[in-house]
């Protein structure tokens, strides 16, 4: 090569998860500078063209986490660039963005999902909230997981025990988007399940077991202290495979690229249950993605950046492949 590869680590924008983006992006930078790449970490702000233009990079990686990162809209923006990128393309993205499409498309498959109902918040106003809480109280029962359906890191998500408790969680599930998903609350161990795909299909690293003290919501997530991660998971081997494979069957039914986050309930039958899917998963000191990827490197005997590298290049091969 005559230069260096250079790679544009967009991170930032202006979601709720700004902060844990930042973060994201500047540790897949650094992993990629040392590993011999020009990384530059770039704000998704008003400036964000002049600066691709003037960077001219030659693959670009989406770390932004929330709305317009994962929804498919800045994939779409690349695209119209002609900028490749790391990750899945906008459909997937927008699949896999809208929890309640994508328990819809998987429910088609293979994959258990919880029963679920999407609410928007309009709805609530036009035929009053009381009746429509009476009828989520007559459906499900109780504990029930009230959640947005496009917001990331567990913000706005309540475990509700009580129908006391519902107007509360219903309140703070609107604060962070127009449409709530109610779910039936699955009992059981928590796993993130890492997936990645360098050219041969889809693969899932070893899982990640969290153990929380409450729910593993977003203080839980990127304030240590609250949550014990377990790495390898402490499963049998049925058990690994069990989440593995709805891991993998998710990635592929939502038609994912490159790299993907599911989590996943494990109850006390031994069935595995599909919680959420992230095209865009996290890459903070917490998070379940890069802690995967240090034990999958680690099996392999092969270094962590190594991983990351792969999955860049699996990028490029597929931008080479679609010219």
């Amino acid at each position: 090569m005559d230069k260096p590869l250079t790679v544009a680590v967009l991170a930032g924008g202006l979601s709720h998860e700004r902060d844990i983006s930042l973060q994201s992006g500047r540790r897949i930078a650094a992993a990629l500078t040392d590993s011999g790449i020009q990384a530059k970490v770039l704000d998704v702000d008003s400036q964000l063209l002049q600066r691709l233009e003037a960077l001219e990079p030659d693959v670009a990686w989406p770390l932004l986490h929330g709305s317009t990162g994962e929804d498919g809209s800045l994939q779409d923006l690349l695209s119209l660039i002609g900028l490749p990128f790391v990750g899945s393309d906008a459909v997937g993205c927008r699949l896999a963005a809208d929890k309640a499409v994508a328990a819809s498309v998987l429910a088609g498959s293979s994959v258990h999902v919880p029963e679920s109902t999407a609410l928007p918040q309009s709805l609530f106003r036009d035929v009053g909230a009381g009746r429509v809480l009476d009828l989520i109280e007559e459906r499900y029962g109780f504990p029930v997981v009230i959640k947005p359906t496009k917001s990331g890191s567990s913000l706005g998500l309540t475990i509700v025990r009580s129908k006391a408790e519902l107007p509360g969680a219903m309140v703070d599930c609107f604060a962070y988007g127009d449409t709530a998903l109610i779910q039936k609350f699955v009992e059981g161990r928590e796993f993130g399940v890492a997936v990645v795909d360098f050219g041969e299909g889809p693969v899932a690293l070893p899982p990640v077991e969290v153990v929380a003290s409450g729910p593993y919501d977003f203080d839980a997530r990127y304030n240590p202290g609250r949550v014990q991660y377990f790495v390898p998971a402490r499963v049998t081997e049925k058990e690994r495979d069990v989440v593995a494979q709805l891991a993998v069957d998710v990635h592929r039914s939502l038609g994912l690229k490159h790299l993907s986050r599911t989590d996943i309930i494990l109850d006390a039958d031994g069935v595995a249950w599909f919680v959420d899917v992230n095209t865009s998963p996290g890459m903070t000191e917490t998070s379940l993605f890069p802690l995967a990827v240090q034990a999958y490197a680690a099996d392999r005997g092969e270094a962590v950046e190594s991983v990351y590298l792969q999955i860049l290049a699996r990028a490029g091969a597929d931008a080479d492949a679609d010219e």
